[in-house]
């Protein structure tokens, strides 16, 4: 995960991504709350909205049970980061590396 996430942000990140691939659908505030032991709706409210700020869900206003996770591991740029830079000369690989750092990519080999 590139995007930096409090212990608690991840809790509620993984908790909704794990709830929409067993459910097909995402959770409810209460269903986060419940399956989080959270202590209120208001505190799952708050993580969400800050997760969504943060580009890690994305969310339809007014609408119920509509919290999308977003794969932020961005394959296709890290594909185009690392083919740019097998041709690429030492400054421009320091370039390359810097601003992949700057967008959060991990060009690190998996």
């Amino acid at each position: 995960m590139s995007i930096k996430l409090t212990k608690k942000q991840t809790l509620v990140y993984d908790y909704i991504a794990n709830f929409i691939d067993e459910h097909g659908f995402s959770p409810s505030y209460r269903d986060i709350c419940a399956g989080l032991g959270l202590s209120s709706v208001s505190a799952v409210a708050e993580h969400v909205d800050n997760l969504v700020r943060l580009g890690a869900l994305r969310k339809a206003p007014g609408a119920a049970r509509s919290l999308e996770v977003i794969d932020f591991t961005y394959p296709e740029t890290t594909a185009l980061f690392r083919e740019k830079m097998a041709t690429a000369s030492q400054e421009d690989i320091e370039i390359l590396r810097k601003s992949a750092k700057i967008l959060g990519i991990d060009l690190t080999e998996s």
